[in-house]
């Protein structure tokens, strides 16, 4: 039950190509986003789509296959955990940042 307390799968279409990182003590980390789509009727009947885009960051494995395999349109399902950090920028202003830790990369795209 502890794997199930912050677990995000999404599944939807890269909107930009990874930007890929090589770290100094070895690792990979692929930083990149995904658009998902919801539909639905509003309260006149009318069918209304919204999208949304989801930040995701992936190190190790799931990063190299990011870098492999992963091409802007692409679509994929993930699943991963939610996760907020802060920084401060050069002016000294603090940003905050909502992202998904990618573990798994499943790509759905045909060959």
């Amino acid at each position: 039950m502890n794997a199930l307390r912050n677990n995000v799968r999404l599944i939807g279409h890269l909107g930009d190509e990874p930007k890929i990182r090589k770290l100094d003590n070895g690792k990979t980390v692929a930083n990149f986003s995904v658009a998902t789509n919801e539909i639905y009727k509003n309260s006149e009947g009318e069918k209304v789509s919204e999208t949304t885009w989801h930040r995701l960051v992936a190190w190790g494995k799931p990063a190299e296959v990011a870098e492999k395999y992963l091409k802007k349109g692409s679509e994929i399902a993930v699943d991963g955990r939610l996760t907020n950090r802060s920084y401060d920028d050069k002016s000294g202003e603090k940003h905050y940042v909502t992202e998904i830790v990618v573990n798994n990369i499943l790509m759905l795209d045909k060959k």
